[in-house]
């Protein structure tokens, strides 16, 4: 019999729904918990597994999952919202949001999440880390802008200087990570004006596909890709939607840097602003033509070709 699995997830525990079966049970957010679910879920059809992206309380089953060959995917917590009122479900409880997910997991096409090799695992933990000493930086200069007492000064430099010391050790074993996970990747991305070794490790960490994709597809998975609002004579404005931003952040600065150093794309920023474009929208726009030829040089094989279209 084909089953689909929901998975609601807490931090400390698994509310797990089996559809058709209906079969529910609860199991604690740990290794233990992870088998228990392998070992019910064994003998049936499991066609997908259907969790929602919770900040990484989510992972470890996951990656447990995708070890046993078990098909997983991921939502976000307001589709799957969504797709509970479209359902007239208004309660919410674990079950009945594992119950949701499950059926969601049923009718709807989700992509199967990558099983992700370890390497890359130390990757994206060493960019999300430095991501997070950045903000601290950041914080800490905001804080020392509104300090007045010298002792407070004296202890935010102290903090920033650290940070600063910190972002260098970081960035030397992102490098170093970097070149083991895709070394060549991480080289030709970097031959790019605009693409540094950040935003080279963001992209590679992050996003895999690239490359991989056609360039619909890579638009919509970085979130860039324009969606229409038309209905009956009225035609509204496209706009965007979606995707990974944590990737889209830093193609945002890659994309401003590129504008500086590439003349065509410098370019058409400026004729989309003269036509009265708004400069995010230019940008936005920018950032499309750029990572569509980012993708095809890696899908390609070619090198970087400055001309954009």
């Amino acid at each position: 019999m084909k089953v689909w699995v929901g998975i609601d997830v807490a931090n400390d525990s698994l509310a797990v729904w089996i559809r058709p079966l209906g079969h529910s049970f609860s199991v604690p957010n740990t290794f233990a918990g992870y088998q228990e679910i392998v070992k019910r879920c064994r003998g049936h059809g499991v066609q997908r597994l259907l969790v929602e992206s919770t900040g990484g309380y989510e992972q470890g089953v996951v990656e447990y999952c995708l070890s046993k060959a078990l098909p997983v995917a991921r939502i976000m917590p307001q589709r799957a919202r969504a797709f509970a009122n479209a359902l007239g479900k208004r309660a919410k409880t674990d079950p009945i949001d594992a119950s949701v997910l499950a059926h969601c997991a049923e009718v709807m096409e989700l992509p199967v999440v990558r099983a992700v090799s370890p390497e890359r695992q130390h990757l994206q933990s060493l960019v999300q880390r430095r991501l997070q000493v950045v903000t601290q930086r950041d914080d800490e200069r905001r804080r020392l802008a509104q300090a007045r007492h010298p002792d407070i000064i004296a202890s935010l430099k102290r903090a920033i200087e650290g940070s600063k010391k910190e972002l260098k050790v970081l960035q030397q074993s992102i490098e170093k990570v970097a070149a083991v996970v895709d070394g060549d990747r991480i080289s030709r991305l970097r031959k790019v004006g605009g693409i540094g070794a950040v935003s080279a490790s963001n992209m590679i960490a992050f996003m895999p596909e690239l490359g991989e994709l056609g360039r619909r597809q890579i638009a919509a998975l970085v979130g860039v890709a324009p969606y229409n609002r038309d209905s009956g004579n009225h035609q509204g404005k496209r706009s965007t939607s979606g995707g990974r931003a944590r990737v889209r952040r830093v193609l945002y600065m890659a994309t401003w840097s590129a504008i500086r150093t590439n003349p065509l794309l410098r370019a058409r920023y400026e004729l989309l602003v003269e036509k009265g474009k708004p400069k995010k929208v230019a940008l936005i726009a920018c950032l499309r033509s750029f990572i569509t030829q980012l993708n095809a040089m890696l899908r390609d094989g070619t090198e970087w070709q400055a001309a954009t279209r």
